[in-house]
């Protein structure tokens, strides 16, 4: 009949920059890979959740992945992430652990300040809340190790949050799962979001470290420049 066979399209095919790329190396790699982002991204954000998970299920409403598969690879990952963080935290101390990590790309001491600020104020419950905070999500689980939480609440509490955040970004790509026109608009306008995104945290990261390296010039110091 003369019917020539075509390899079946992929549903990320008609995504772009970014979230092309994040969409096909989702579909490639499978639900573990989504896991493998998400523990990635807890402990040095490359890409960030918001991006990763309603894009997983996205796909798991086109049939490319398993929906549960993709909740518990993304919360096992982000679990798996808050443990490293929470184990460094008890093994160096807080200053340690903050001086060695403050010295990865796009990360800032004054960030892990903020988070370590956030758990004596608010304590263990600082855990399960925090995780539904950008800025805070990632970092909380430095100051819990240092102060010597208890693993098994920090274990819980952390569960109950990262999956909470987690079923409700799956969610939403699987509910707008059906739209995939509305999904290939706005992938557009989320490269432009996570572009600026980027842009900005470099920006504030040059401002804050120029502002603290000349905090600690010596007085005499800030007298020669000014002269």
């Amino acid at each position: 009949m003369g019917t020539i066979m075509t390899a079946a399209a992929s549903p990320a095919d008609g995504l772009t920059g970014i979230v092309g790329f994040a969409a096909r190396a989702i579909d490639a790699l499978g639900e573990w890979g989504v896991g493998a982002f998400t523990l990635a991204e807890t402990v040095v954000p490359p890409i960030p959740s918001e991006v990763i998970l309603p894009l997983a299920g996205y796909l798991a409403k086109q049939g490319s992945l398993n929906l549960f598969l993709v909740f518990a690879a993304s919360t096992a990952g982000a679990y798996l992430g808050a443990l490293f963080l929470y184990w460094l935290g008890a093994k160096l101390g807080l200053e340690r652990s903050i001086g060695w990590l403050s010295k990865l790309p796009l990360i800032d001491r004054e960030d892990f300040e903020h988070a370590a600020a956030w758990f004596r104020r608010h304590g263990r419950s600082s855990i399960f809340f925090g995780r539904l905070l950008p800025g805070v999500r990632s970092l909380i689980s430095l100051p819990a190790g240092a102060a010597g939480m208890n693993v098994g609440t920090f274990t819980l509490f952390t569960l109950a949050g990262s999956g909470l955040w987690n079923g409700a970004l799956v969610g939403l790509g699987y509910l707008l799962g059906t739209q995939y026109r509305l999904i290939e608009e706005y992938s557009r306008l989320l490269n432009y979001a996570v572009y600026a995104a980027l842009a900005l945290a470099v920006v504030l990261l040059i401002i804050r470290r120029t502002k603290r390296a000349k905090a600690r010039r010596s007085p005499e110091e800030r007298a020669d420049s000014l002269r």
